[in-house]
């Protein structure tokens, strides 16, 4: 069995924008009653990223460009290192699209992480999301089911962390050894009664982890 690994969130968690608010800020103002809609429940929220990454109309150019310019946290590729260099594995964990984040990370020179997340691809001036049904990860509700792929990951690893900043990581966060929670997750996890260490950066998670001896 491999000896740990750390997994991210990704908008919101490692980036400091979720990429659908860059689309709808810029592209999709309507996108603002979508949100609303989302936000009461009355839509799934797959259907709400269906509906909001294929509002884009733009050329592939300008899309990787606005992907490029979504600010990350910036101690993210230190710490991945530091995590990789001490025997750990770093996986990304979004319910967003792979799309976008195949982009930032190659922008940083991040190498050797496995992506869990709805599949994504450029098409007709928009980004489209393939969702298969049958897949082993998959959820109605969210296209990825994050909780599945922690318990996965919890069978091939002896201890699983996790980082999150809203409602769908609280249900992985369940399962993990440890949760980092930002920002709306950490209410969400008290109300749950799940426990969590609060952050607001990857620095302070690597003092956590430097601290209990797990970074070298």
């Amino acid at each position: 069995m491999n000896k740990w690994a750390f997994v991210s969130d990704f908008d919101g968690t490692i980036s400091k924008q979720d990429f659908y608010w860059l689309v709808i800020n810029k592209y999709f103002p309507e996108g603002q009653k979508l949100f609303d809609k989302w936000k009461r429940a009355e839509l799934l929220d797959i259907d709400f990223l269906s509906e909001v990454f294929a509002s884009i109309h733009q050329d592939e150019d300008q899309i990787i460009a606005d992907i490029l310019s979504i600010p990350i946290d910036e101690h993210v590729p230190s710490f991945i290192k530091k995590v990789q260099e001490s025997n750990g594995d770093f996986f990304v964990l979004s319910a967003g699209t792979d799309y976008y984040i195949y982009h930032i990370l190659k922008k940083y020179g991040i190498h050797n992480v496995k992506v869990f997340s709805n599949e994504g691809y450029f098409h007709e001036k928009n980004v489209l999301m393939n969702i298969d049904e049958n897949h082993r990860h998959y959820s109605k509700r969210y296209g990825i089911d994050k909780s599945k792929v922690i318990l996965e990951l919890k069978e091939q690893y002896e201890h699983v962390y996790f980082a999150g900043d809203s409602e769908p990581d609280s249900h992985p966060a369940a399962h993990a050894d440890v949760t980092f929670a930002k920002d709306a997750l950490q209410d969400i996890l008290k109300e749950k009664q799940i426990p969590f260490v609060a952050v607001e950066t990857f620095a302070e998670i690597e003092t956590y982890l430097r601290e209990k001896g797990v970074l070298s």
